[in-house]
């Protein structure tokens, strides 16, 4: 697609750092929009991640829009399991997907480079804004400059360091953490026995299994600083017997500490997207169709040259997110705990509600 007329001096007219699927997301409607855009990315294609590999209903429709296919095993609903209670929903509007997160990145990493997508290796180590640009530069790096910067660099941004947009965390050290949540992941060789998101609530952990193909299931643990994997999943009879004896498919891999909180979204001509934009947990399981909002809402601002109205959509379309994902942290982290699983099957109605409205 032809490029718009770029400012003189500059490499792009919008510069993304961080090549994940937020930042590629944001590449691609770049691309799509006629705006030229340049990705910095350490890393080479594709980029695996601790995740539960769920995409929503919702953020497969950005995929189709992105023109973005990414094989795996369809998703018909969320299941909160725990002590022999089951609580289902199954999504009124169409199947999500469970895809390998290499899978995914490396389609959409396809699609970048089909659309003409400029791919700068490099690590970015400092920001100067100017009038009507912002330059990035780093050990190895060469300046780069754009008219407009999208910082989507993940949950440990140094692009939000380098803007000073994160909110210093309240309370003590010793506090946080205590409270801190973390996710491992691995892979296992068999085939799904569900054709839904199950979500086992152990004592101190939820173990997310998600079916990613005919014969691959991913087991995500999120929990408590210092968790230890087989030790926590020998905690869930259910899951340890399914599992027991099965063979491994790669490594334990961990992110966190998953909470990440911003002051702020913008700063001159710097947006950030995903999950450097702020995060909550992973625990409703629909991070990415957040995401790839975001990444939307940042292009048409830049499109519209409108950075204030970056933040007034990424608090509209994160503000449902942020109340039940935060709401489900709290009773996750409190003695209400243990009655997470039967008030969901209890009050099937409000479960199913809450359901559908992340899923879209």
């Amino acid at each position: 697609m032809p490029a718009r007329p770029r400012l003189p001096g500059t490499d792009a007219e919008l510069v993304v750092v961080g090549g994940g699927p937020v930042g590629l997301a944001a590449a691609i409607l770049a691309r799509q929009s006629g705006i030229d855009v340049a990705v910095i990315e350490p890393r080479t294609a594709p980029i695996d991640k601790a995740c539960g590999e769920g995409l929503m209903p919702g953020a497969l429709a950005w995929l189709k829009r992105f023109g973005v296919h990414a094989d795996g095993a369809e998703l018909r609903g969320v299941a909160y399991v725990n002590a022999g209670l089951r609580a289902e929903h199954r999504f009124a509007g169409g199947p999500g997907r469970g895809v390998r997160r290499t899978v995914l990145h490396q389609a959409m990493s396809d699609r970048a480079d089909e659309l003409g997508v400029t791919r700068i290796a490099g690590r970015v180590e400092s920001v100067t804004q100017h009038s009507r640009s912002v330059t990035v530069r780093g050990n190895g790096l060469d300046a780069v400059s754009g008219a407009w910067l999208i910082g989507a660099d993940g949950l440990h941004s140094r692009i939000r360091e380098l803007v000073a947009a994160s909110r210093p965390h309240a309370g003590p050290a010793w506090r946080r953490r205590r409270t801190s949540r973390f996710g491992l992941r691995q892979h296992f060789r068999i085939a799904p026995w569900s054709d839904m998101i199950e979500v086992h609530w152990a004592p101190s952990v939820e173990a997310y299994v998600t079916p990613l193909g005919p014969d691959l299931v991913g087991v995500a643990l999120l929990g408590p600083r210092g968790i230890d994997y087989a030790a926590e999943l020998s905690t869930i009879p259910e899951l340890a017997a399914r599992l027991a004896g099965v063979p491994v498919d790669g490594p334990v891999r961990g992110a966190g500490p998953l909470r990440q909180t911003t002051a702020r979204r913008t700063c001159g001509r710097v947006l950030l997207a995903g999950d450097a934009s702020g995060y909550v947990d992973a625990l409703t399981g629909e991070g990415l169709r957040v995401g790839f909002a975001q990444a939307h809402a940042a292009v048409r601002a830049i499109a519209a040259g409108d950075v204030h109205g970056y933040e007034r959509a990424w608090a509209r379309q994160t503000r449902e997110f942020r109340l039940i994902t935060g709401a489900l942290v709290a009773a996750a982290g409190s003695p209400l705990r243990s009655l997470v699983v039967p008030a969901s099957v209890g009050l099937p109605r409000v479960f199913g509600t809450v359901v559908e409205r992340l899923a879209r």
